[in-house]
């Protein structure tokens, strides 16, 4: 019999050292929505905020396109040393409203070196300032650019598009454009990390309550609120990619930790996912509160390991 990794006996006396310590000092700390954005923002850059801060990749590039609607025109790339098997398309979290590229430029060199693809980050506009939907019209351009220029500039046509958090929902958003504009084609894959695809709130999210494990109930509403979304409705399928039309979409890998007040999404988005007639895997991490990869621990390790693993052999099986 399968062990439920939900129940406390799953989770590693490593990882839950880890769990009630961040219990401990995240419940002395105010709330996310409670912190200026600008305060926030700096304290991310400083390695000051609730995630820890790796350095630049200072081989990755930024290279730049033409945005004809507004947006930066910016994609982070970071190049492995051997011939690439494809390219992976990131899009980082922040409840859109924090993070840069460069925060995830150590993830982005190890699927470089691992998997031995190239990766591509890109650079949306935040929110508050930016009402929806600016990141998302930022994301399906710079998509759209690598797809047009995948082989001119890259050499390469396979491409998996994935993020975490906010990049998850983004990153399933962007596909479903790119889907409704013929442009999946050269997808093999998608990589959900603790996403966000409800925002409605899914039970889990709602009914979470106060508790401060990075993420919390109000720190939703308030990212749900810093959209602007105005005449959008949250039930729209590129705002609530569960609601969208899900079919004829590339092999999908969810990852959640037990501990994360976004399990719904991640359970539900999966199931829709197959019950769309796609392929996916999810795997649960005992333990894993939101944003658990990017700590220093075991939990953090087997993600990155089952990333890879999924990369690889999604680049692989779908060698030309």
């Amino acid at each position: 019999m399968i062990k439920n990794p939900f129940l406390k006996s799953s989770v590693d006396d490593e990882d839950n050292h880890l769990l009630q310590k961040l219990r401990k000092e995240l419940a002395k700390k105010p709330d996310i929505s409670e912190v200026p954005v600008k305060v926030a923002r700096a304290a991310r850059d400083n390695n000051e905020g609730n995630f820890p801060t790796y350095p630049i990749n200072p081989e990755a590039i930024d290279l730049k396109f033409e945005s004809h609607k507004g947006g930066s025109g910016v994609i982070r790339v970071t190049y492995p040393k051997i011939k690439p098997v494809g390219i992976f398309i990131h899009i980082h979290g922040g409840g859109w409203t924090f993070g840069k590229p460069w925060h995830q430029d150590w993830k982005m060199k190890k699927f470089a070196e691992k998997v031995g693809c190239i990766t591509a980050s890109i650079t949306y506009r935040l929110a508050p300032e930016n009402s929806w939907p600016k990141c998302l019209d930022d994301c399906e351009e710079a998509a759209t650019w690598i797809i047009d220029n995948t082989e001119e500039k890259f050499g390469i046509r396979k491409l998996i598009i994935g993020g975490d958090s906010a990049g998850a929902h983004l990153s399933a958003a962007t596909l479903l454009r790119l889907k409704n504009n013929y442009h999946t084609n050269n997808f093999v894959g998608a990589l959900f990390t603790y996403g966000v695809f409800d925002l409605n709130l899914t039970p889990s999210a709602r009914n979470w309550g106060t508790e401060k494990l990075i993420l919390s109930t109000p720190a939703m509403e308030y990212f749900v609120d810093n959209l602007k979304l105005g005449k959008f409705s949250k039930t729209d399928p590129y705002v609530s990619p569960l609601n969208g039309d899900l079919r004829n979409l590339p092999n999908a890998f969810f990852q959640c930790g037990t501990h994360d007040p976004l399990v719904d999404d991640t359970s539900f988005m999966a199931a829709r996912w197959e019950a769309a007639g796609n392929s996916s895997v999810t795997t649960w991490y005992p333990g894993g509160v939101h944003g658990f990869d990017l700590f220093d621990s075991k939990l953090a390790k087997k993600a990155m390991s089952d990333s890879v693993m999924f990369l690889k052999q999604r680049f692989e099986a779908s060698s030309e």
